[in-house]
């Protein structure tokens, strides 16, 4: 009984040591893991880790975090494209491949959680956190303490996904896991389970993410920066937060109700027991649908900046830029029905959510010709984050195009669940995200970290990366429209596996690719003294995060700026060389003051994580310290009144001089 009580449903069978396959990835993640710990541990460095990063409420170094995270996952994600990918190469005709159909079925569910909840959306967070304190002025976000919680709620999920490879099973349900399929009945084990409590960690910590960045470009823009002298990526983050402050609480219900239903034998979306699994769908794509939107936008802000940037020139048509990011904000909200189209809604309603998807293209063909307008007489430099600008142009035209042929409803009906929406879908979300994101890494590395990437292996990750791109997810166009469904492990037309195999070899390039950028971290932090970035304006920027030294001091600026007009930083550089001087000379400094490091953020996410694996597994006793240890520790920080500290002006001033002096 007290057996029961501690260890739930866990026991030894849950290890899959029949299966060569999972026990080898999980063996190699054991592996890098006690590497790191043995790592730190005879460098002597647990207490700076601790001390400067897993306590620190700094935000540029919440950002580093989570793109460090970010990467990690992508590396774990990927490794589901390369098995994916090769088994459909293999996998024809009497040839079943390597891989089981219950463990393919937990491959792609595994790669589209890991992809959209712990690469994309980490890597959005990551750029909000490197720039976006800076970009308006500010010392830090509106909620430090707060910030650090989201981070490390964030990582909690990441992980719970992570260990399912090796205790239990991970859902076989899809990234979105519909029911039936993902109910009790179907699925028994405790793999939804471990979806649930994921994306409900997760979902938790970006949703208390949204709302301090929300509060933080409302309340914390410096002096004279009014709404409409904001970055378009200010713009951008503020409506994309808008939409997960409104979007992620119901995908926070959603994934409780299907929880009542395993857990206490509840029948919301059971068919037949009086639920409807429509309400499950409906309720996931009315979450769904945002969360693209969620993604690029930002993305779109980060085009702006660089465009921008690398076109010296200030961007063409700033107030229709902002107003097309707003109404995109809240049209993706009335959209999310074209995802079923097929499911029996009627011609009326099929229409309606046609016309609507088409229209919210034409925003975003807005933004498009502003970006091509910028570039329009520009003196362009094409260095890498510009690079990855031009890749997006035809790679989301292509998403683009290809979405308003599925906003068509007859066309739907043709091409739904085949591998022409799977490369629509990924069109928009690498080309679009991933390929943004990237130019926005590399655009503000060097505030982040004090120097930059070395652009010849840029230059070479992005060939691989484009072409591998191109080669991966253009076949499958040709696939969907010739009847290959998503989703299949096994077929048995063998006319279709040169087509997979082309897509193999693109994988493989993608996968090239991420090597480079490997290398490319590695060889610039080899290189890092040749690529420092001694006057913190590198790229001859246009806005305030680049007024400050690279990276940033801890309080970001020692003066807070006041803003005239758009682009405030451009126009003081301009100033500065008309009047013979490279920078003002300010030499009055006052003691700043600043969030203190704490760690109760991140005791508060273990104890969370704790409690979401008690829930998976039905362990009471685990779960109630989890649970007692989550609030004891939240109890007791709410209670604290040592949170805050003061920058001494003697420090300032040794800081600011210091860049001065590097400077000239």
């Amino acid at each position: 009984m007290l057996e029961n009580l501690f260890f739930g449903k866990l026991t030894l069978d849950a290890i899959p040591l029949h299966t060569p396959i999972i026990m080898g990835a999980g063996i190699f993640m054991a592996v890098v893991v006690l590497a790191v710990l043995f790592a730190i541990t005879y460098f002597r460095q647990w207490s700076y880790l601790w001390h400067e990063w897993i306590a620190s409420v700094d935000h540029k170094k919440i950002g580093i975090m989570y793109l460090l995270l970010s990467f990690v996952m992508l590396l774990r994600g990927f490794s589901d494209v390369v098995l994916m990918r090769s088994q459909q190469a293999i996998a024809a005709g009497s040839n079943l491949g390597y891989l089981p159909p219950e463990h393919y079925d937990q491959i792609f569910s595994a790669h589209g959680v890991i992809m959209i909840f712990f690469v994309a959306m980490p890597m959005m967070f990551a750029l909000l956190n490197m720039a976006l304190p800076l970009q308006i002025g500010a010392r830090d976000v509106a909620y430090p303490y707060l910030n650090s919680l989201s981070f490390w709620l964030t990582f909690v999920g990441a992980m719970l996904c992570n260990v399912s490879l090796v205790i239990g099973d991970f859902a076989a349900a899809g990234w979105l896991a519909y029911p039936p399929l993902s109910e009790l009945y179907y699925s028994p084990t405790v793999g939804v389970d471990y979806y649930i409590w994921s994306l409900q960690i997760a979902g938790v910590g970006t949703l208390l993410a949204g709302i301090n960045f929300i509060a933080t470009i409302i309340k914390m823009r410096c002096k004279g920066m009014t709404l409409m002298k904001m970055p378009v990526f200010v713009w951008s983050a503020l409506c994309a937060m808008i939409l997960v402050a409104l979007a992620f609480p119901i995908l926070t219900v959603t994934l409780g109700l299907l929880e009542l239903d395993r857990f206490f034998g509840m029948h919301f979306f059971t068919d037949f027991a009086g639920g409807n699994a429509m309400m499950y769908i409906n309720l996931i794509w009315a979450w769904g649908h945002p969360e693209v939107y969620i993604l690029i936008l930002p993305a779109f802000g980060v085009f702006s900046e660089v465009v921008a940037t690398f076109s010296q020139k200030k961007l063409f048509g700033y107030t229709t830029m902002v107003w097309a990011i707003i109404i995109i904000t809240f049209l993706s909200f009335v959209v999310w029905l074209h995802h079923f189209f097929t499911m029996g809604a009627g011609a009326d309603v099929n229409a309606f959510f046609g016309v609507a998807t088409m229209i919210i293209a034409i925003p975003t063909g807005v933004k498009v010709f502003n970006w091509l307008f910028t570039m329009y007489k520009g003196r362009i430099i094409l260095a890498t984050p510009m690079l990855w600008v031009t890749a997006f142009f035809t790679t989301f035209a292509i998403g683009g195009m290809t979405g308003v042929m599925m906003a068509i409803p007859p066309v739907d009906f043709e091409v739904h669940n085949s591998l022409f929406l799977v490369a629509h879908f990924h069109n928009v979300i690498i080309g679009g995200v991933l390929f943004g994101y990237f130019a926005g890494v590399i655009y503000w590395f060097p505030k982040a970290f004090g120097f930059q990437l070395d652009e010849k292996w840029g230059k070479a990750a992005f060939i691989f990366w484009v072409v591998g791109f191109y080669l991966a997810f253009m076949p499958l166009y040709i696939l969907g429209l010739n009847g290959f469904m998503r989703r299949m492990n096994h077929y048995s037309n063998q006319l279709y596996q040169p087509y997979l195999i082309v897509a193999a070899i693109g994988a493989a390039c993608i996968f090239i690719g991420i090597v480079l950028q490997i290398i490319q971290l590695g060889v610039s932090v080899k290189n890092r003294k040749a690529l420092r970035d001694h006057t913190g304006d590198p790229w001859n920027g246009r806005t305030l995060e680049w007024s400050v030294a690279s990276p940033a001091p801890v309080y970001n600026f020692a003066h807070l700026p006041k803003v005239e007009e758009l682009d405030q930083f451009w126009l003081d550089k301009e100033r500065r060389l008309s009047e013979g001087h490279i920078h003002p000379n300010e030499l009055h400094y006052h003691a700043i003051h600043m969030p203190k490091n704490t760690p109760a953020g991140f005791i508060i996410a273990m104890f969370v994580g704790v409690l979401g694996f008690a829930l998976i597994w039905h362990m009471l006793i685990p779960g109630v310290i989890g649970f007692v240890g989550m609030l004891a520790t939240w109890i007791a920080r709410t209670f604290s009144t040592d949170i805050d500290y003061y920058v001494d002006a003697e420090t300032v001033k040794a800081t600011e001089l210091a860049h001065l002096k590097e400077m000239v």
